[in-house]
C-alpha cells in the first residue's frame, strides 16, 4: 500500500463493506436484475477520498454495471448513493459529471466524426455558449471558449497528443483514442474519475503511458477508482482493492491480502478448484455426460433426432 496516498486505509479492517476513514463515494443496498438475473447487488461499499482503488472480479461479476448504475447511465431497482455527501439517487448522467464525478469507457466513446480538439471542448461544463439566447451574442462567450481550448491544448500537451489536436477521432488507434477520453474526462476538473478498463486493448508502450496518467490524476486532487483484469496492473497502482463475485462485493483490502483470500480465489477458480472430485462426484458427471449425448443433436438445419431424423 502506498504510504502517502493510501496510509490512512492501513487501520482499515480488511472485509466487506469496511468504513474508510473519509470516504468521497458511499454505495447502500444498491441493486440491478435484468429479468430473473441480479446483476448487480451491493449492500455497502465506501471509496476513500485521495486512494487509487481497483474493482476487480471475473467475468460477469457486475463491475461494468455498477459503474454504469453510479454514474448515471443505467436507473439501479433499489439502493442510494452519495458522493460528496450530497445523494446521487435518480441524478441524471450530466449532472453527475457536473457535481465531479466522471466516468470513461471500457469500449471508448470518442465523437469519430470531430476532431480531438472537439471533443476535448465537450467535455468542459458550464459552457455559456450553450445556452440558446447567449449563443446569437458571442462576445458573451467567445472569452471562456478561449480559456476552455488553452485548457484543452494543456491537457493534450499532457497526454502527448498536441500534434494529433486536428485529426478526426475516428483516425486515433484504439490507444490514443483511450488516452483522448481520459484527457477530455478531465476537462471538467472533476473530484472522482471512474476509470472502466483503462488499458484493455492497448499496447503494452501507450499501456505504461496511461498508468503514469492515472498516477499524476491524485496530484491534481482527483481520486481514481477503476475496473481491471490485468493484476500486475492492480498491484502496481492499487491502494486498495475492491473484489465483486456475481453481483455483490466479496472482499476488499490492499492487493497483498487479496491474493490470499480464499473467498476470492473460489471466486475466480471455484470452490472445490483445489479438490479432487469423489467417486460419487465422478458417477455424477459421467451420467450427466451421457445423458447429453442421447439428448436432440441441431445442425444448421434445425434439431435432430438420435436416428438423424429432422424434428421439424
Amino acid at each position: 500500500m502506498n504510504e502517502t496516498r493510501g496510509g490512512r486505509l492501513a487501520d482499515v479492517a480488511q472485509e466487506a463493506g469496511a468504513a474508510k476513514p473519509d470516504p468521497i463515494l458511499i454505495i447502500d443496498d444498491v441493486s440491478k436484475s435484468f429479468g430473473g438475473l441480479k446483476a448487480v447487488h451491493v449492500g455497502h461499499l465506501e471509496i476513500q477520498r485521495g486512494a487509487i482503488t481497483a474493482l476487480i472480479g471475473p467475468n460477469g461479476a457486475g463491475k461494468t454495471t455498477f459503474f454504469n448504475l453510479l454514474s448515471g447511465f443505467d436507473a439501479p431497482d433499489t439502493g442510494e448513493w452519495s458522493f460528496n455527501q450530497g445523494p446521487l439517487s435518480g441524478v441524471a448522467a450530466h449532472r453527475i459529471a457536473r457535481n465531479g464525478m466522471v466516468r470513461t469507457f471500457q469500449l471508448t466513446k470518442a465523437l469519430r466524426r470531430l476532431t480531438v480538439m472537439e471533443n476535448m471542448k465537450l467535455g468542459a461544463t458550464q459552457q455559456k455558449g450553450e445556452n440558446i439566447f447567449r449563443a446569437l451574442i458571442p462576445a458573451t462567450w467567445k472569452s471562456q471558449e478561449r480559456d476552455i481550448e488553452d485548457r484543452a491544448d494543456a491537457l493534450l500537451e499532457r497526454f502527448s497528443m498536441a500534434h494529433m489536436r486536428n485529426e478526426f477521432a475516428g483516425e486515433l488507434s484504439g490507444g490514443q483514442r483511450k488516452l483522448l477520453e481520459m484527457a477530455r474526462a478531465l476537462m471538467s476538473d472533476p473530484e472522482l474519475v471512474l476509470l472502466d478498463e483503462p488499458t484493455a486493448g492497448v499496447n503494452p508502450a501507450l499501456k505504461q503511458s496511461l498508468l503514469g496518467h492515472i498516477r499524476e490524476l491524485l496530484e491534481l486532487g482527483t481520486t481514481v477508482m477503476f475496473v481491471e483484469h490485468d493484476m500486475d496492473m492492480v498491484r502496481d497502482i492499487s491502494d486498495w482493492v475492491v473484489v465483486m463475485g456475481e453481483g455483490s462485493v466479496i472482499a476488499e483490502g490492499p492487493h497483498e491480502a487479496i491474493g490470499r483470500n480464499q473467498t476470492v480465489i473460489d471466486a475466480y477458480l471455484g470452490s472445490h478448484h483445489d479438490q479432487p472430485l469423489t467417486f460419487e462426484e465422478e458417477q455424477d458427471a459421467l451420467e450427466r455426460a451421457d445423458e447429453a449425448l442421447d439428448e436432440p443433436a441441431f445442425t444448421h438445419d434445425g434439431p435432430m433426432d438420435p436416428d438423424g431424423e429432422s424434428l421439424r
